[in-house]
């Protein structure tokens, strides 16, 4: 008699279904596994056989056929430890094999059978609501985070003989419930605008670019506060939908980060890589691709300090994302599509030594070395930001007299109603930077006063027409924070300061 027992591998952030089939047979005790596994799984048998004698259970002394269905997939990680161990108890008789039919099962085990942890728990919760399985055994330390699936019976258990006494009918288990955040409960951060002094058009900017999720780019000399700003955005920025909040976890849990209340992540990320950073640990891939922090800054906010700095190739790669909000990995065994739907702030000194225009430190860089140092953001990757914001040092009376700024609590709530008449006028929760030619066309209708003013913007600093329509979303997005329907000159006049100094540069 074969046992069957239903698992899950992880590809990205995707789960796939695995079917392990176990076969005893007369003969000298021997375990075959066949199937594409790699060093990982094939040690699993090991695991099983200890953790199976230590758990009071009995392992089967003959011969062992497992086989790991589809077999043109590769089965990667320890995390197929507990449904091998399932499937060889119901094989041996030691749990009913109908048990088995309706239940998909995942998780590590050790050699004393308690179970570890396992990466992707929202992922396998998701599939198995998908293709129609009635429950889900995995570890306890996942069944908050698995518990989000709806119409799933999760089950966290915390040592081997728990999942035979849970088939066997011998333990009664209560399925996880998930709790959802309370409605209007806002994530609670350690940093506020309040802490800034002065920069209020830097602030102001900022609050611009949440509200549409606009990409942006800050120029200034060292200590001016760039990197302040920035760490502060995701105070602004509304709180994660429960959607989001599941698609962000997914990335999260692929990656080995587990998550916080109920098992979710529920605070809009925010991913500062150094740059030092591969192309790889930027975009995603690695042999077996994994996200990288585009897309694990999604609907959150990546920040990259010094973006010179960074390696061109790096740079370049961030087109893909920034226009369609996705990552795609190819490899030659399959193509992986990643989400990294973020905000991009980029930050940058005006020259290599960072005191060109200071009046009281002088500029050491020559115009050949300065030339250089700005070309290596590309045109076309400019194009891509929507705001480019001067950040000036403050003057010393500035810092010790600037009295304390607007808290990120009143620029939040602004924040959050322009994306609501964002989400109504567009009947989803895409922002205004997300709006596609044929959108801006509809939604941002130009009076004549604003197709002369436009006429005479485009002349004189000859713009692309990428750039004439994220001005046009800028100028969209600024008349929805003045609760306007209609785009007038005074919300371009803005938009279009936002370009001025990196055209003229």
């Amino acid at each position: 008699m074969i046992a069957q027992a239903h698992s899950a591998t992880l590809v990205g952030i995707e789960a796939l279904p695995i079917v392990i089939e176990v076969d005893l047979q007369p003969g000298n005790p021997f375990f075959i596994m066949v199937g594409l596994p790699d060093k990982a799984v094939v040690e699993s048998q090991e695991r099983v056989r200890t953790a199976m004698k230590n758990s009071g259970l009995a392992f089967p002394g003959r011969k062992i056929i497992c086989n790991l269905a589809p077999g043109d997939l590769r089965k990667e990680g320890p995390w197929l430890d507990l449904p091998i161990a399932a499937a060889l108890l119901a094989a041996d008789g030691q749990v009913p094999m109908e048990e088995l039919r309706e239940t998909l099962i995942i998780g590590e085990v050790g050699l004393d059978g308690a179970l570890r942890p396992i990466d992707g728990a929202v992922s396998v919760a998701l599939m198995a609501v998908e293709k129609g399985f009635r429950r889900l055994v995995l570890p306890i330390a996942n069944a908050a985070e698995a518990s989000v699936a709806p119409g799933l019976e999760v089950y966290g258990i915390d040592r081997l003989i728990d999942l035979a006494e849970l088939l066997n009918g011998s333990m009664m288990l209560t399925p996880f419930k998930f709790q959802e955040e309370p409605a209007g409960r806002t994530p609670e951060y350690a940093v506020d605008y309040a802490d800034v002094k002065g920069q209020r058009q830097a602030i102001r900017a900022l609050e611009i670019a949440a509200a549409g999720g606009h990409n942006v780019l800050m120029v200034g000399p060292p200590g001016s506060g760039k990197t302040m700003l920035a760490r502060r955005l995701p105070t602004i920025l509304p709180p994660l939908s429960l959607s989001e909040s599941i698609e962000v976890t997914r990335i999260f849990s692929a990656c080995g980060q587990k998550g916080g209340r109920q098992g979710l992540i529920w605070e809009r990320p925010f991913r500062s890589p150094h740059h030092s950073a591969s192309h790889a640990a930027i975009v995603g891939g690695g042999k077996n691709p994994k996200p990288g922090e585009v897309s694990m800054a999604h609907h959150g906010v990546l920040f990259m300090d010094e973006m010179p700095e960074f390696e061109r190739p790096v740079l370049e790669a961030l087109r893909q994302p920034l226009e369609d909000g996705v990552v795609t990995v190819a490899r030659v065994q399959n193509t992986i599509t990643f989400p990294a739907e973020c905000m991009l702030v980029g930050a940058m000194n005006p020259c290599p030594c960072g005191f060109k225009g200071l009046p009281e430190q002088q500029c050491v860089s020559s115009p050949a070395s300065c030339g250089r140092y700005a070309s290596k953001i590309s045109g076309p990757l400019l194009d891509r930001i929507d705001l480019h914001l001067e950040v000036p040092r403050l003057k010393p009376e500035e810092l010790l007299n600037a009295k304390t700024g607007e808290c990120s609590d009143a620029i939040r709530e602004r924040v959050t109603a322009a994306r609501e008449r964002q989400a109504k006028r567009l009947g989803s929760h895409r922002t205004n930077s997300k709006l596609t030619p044929r959108e801006v066309k509809e939604l941002v209708r130009l009076d004549e006063e604003c197709t002369e003013f436009m006429r005479v913007i485009l002349t004189r600093m000859n713009l692309s027409a990428r750039v004439f329509d994220r001005i046009l979303k800028v100028g969209r997005t600024i008349a929805d924070l003045a609760h306007s329907d209609q785009v007038q000159k005074v919300h371009l006049s803005e938009a279009v300061q936002y370009r001025e100094r990196i055209q003229s540069s």
